[in-house]
């Protein structure tokens, strides 16, 4: 979750994400152990010969680059907020995708904060082709419900954790908001999902995707659906999001399931929930927003996740990878979340 005082306090405690000791890596060693590094919500993208994590570091974003997955790479910062304006302050989970050609990463901000009532979601476009290179700033996206009110600030609404996806080469968007402008951060977080015109602007009004309405995602403080990511598996779309309160030990993940490969991704009737399908135990604790990739050889599936660093109620975290497989529904099966006490096989291949 990023109300109240959450990325606050990440940004101050932990302003740059770390590497973790890795036992042995540079001796052959074929294990690692978890976490691999201090930070949240963690975004890596596999390209042909590297991963690249996108994180916020100090003010601004960052990219890394690595070849082993369970190591992030020395950080490069590729864009700094500007000194005035509605991006100046609260950069909050930035993601970096490769659209048609280009990189672009997409990030919340707001021009002040707490209270985090001003989050809009930005766009950075990159000059060159390299993602740890320059980037221009393609501005603040409009995430409201009419598109001929889209130059009226008034009709633009609180917007965090945008992803970006094809399916059947549409390209769409799907991110947390608020359902109307409030005075207060303390305000549930619903996902919304629109059509893409080009990777800077919607082509539809945002539809409603979900709310917090599940038993096993309500009752809590501030019941938040947020940080969707999409996971595909052949004909089988899913996003799986956050839920609960990012603070406590209790946080998950859930998913969405497009019930038909050929259904309209901006009616709600045609997505299925089901949850929760990733949560903590009495070793990790408060597991959530997670990215997915591939091992270098691509034989296998990871997930890539932030957990609590301890039970007290706050926004101390960390970041963790594990395997995960797919059932024979085509859904896939997370497993428990591993402690730091067992060693993982690392990824399989190499670049």
């Amino acid at each position: 979750m990023k109300n109240c005082c959450i990325i606050f306090l990440i940004l101050i405690l932990y302003p740059v994400p770390f590497l973790y000791a890795q036992d042995k890596d540079d001796s052959g060693d074929k294990y690692f152990n978890n976490p691999i590094a201090k930070g949240a919500d963690p975004w890596v993208i596999k390209t042909d010969s590297c991963y690249y994590y996108c994180f916020v570091k100090g003010a601004g974003i960052a990219v890394s680059k690595t070849t082993e997955l369970h190591k992030q790479g020395d950080p490069v910062t590729v864009w700094s907020p500007p000194s005035e304006g509605w991006n100046k302050r609260c950069i909050w989970a930035p993601e970096l995708h490769y659209v048609r050609g280009k990189w672009y990463i997409y990030y919340a901000a707001g021009e002040s904060g707490p209270p985090f009532i001003h989050q809009r979601t930005g766009v950075l476009e990159s000059v060159t082709e390299d993602p740890q290179g320059a980037y221009i700033d393609k501005g603040m996206m409009f995430t409201g419900d009419d598109l001929r009110k889209k130059d009226d600030p008034r009709e633009n609404r609180w917007a965090i954790d945008m992803t970006v996806f094809e399916w059947k080469n549409k390209l769409y968007a799907v991110w947390s908001g608020w359902e109307q402008i409030e005075k207060t951060d303390k305000t549930q977080q619903y996902l919304y999902i629109a059509g893409m015109e080009n990777p800077w602007t919607l082509s539809t009004g945002r539809i409603l995707l979900s709310k917090p309405d599940a038993k096993w995602e309500t009752g809590g403080p501030l019941d938040l659906n947020e940080g969707p990511e999409v996971l595909i598996n052949g004909d089988n779309l899913f996003i799986i999001y956050s839920c609960g309160q990012s603070w406590l030990e209790t946080y998950k993940l859930a998913l969405l399931r497009l019930k038909d490969k050929d259904a309209d991704l901006l009616e709600r009737a045609n997505w299925e929930k089901s949850g929760p399908v990733f949560t903590g135990n009495n070793k990790v604790h408060g597991v959530g927003h997670a990215s997915f990739t591939t091992s270098p050889d691509g034989t296998q599936n990871w997930i890539v996740y932030h957990s609590k660093i301890d039970l007290k109620p706050g926004w101390r975290r960390d970041i963790r990878i594990q395997q995960f497989t797919f059932g024979k529904s085509g859904a896939p099966v997370f497993g428990k979340a591993e402690p730091a006490s067992r060693r993982q096989p690392k990824p399989s291949g190499n670049f």
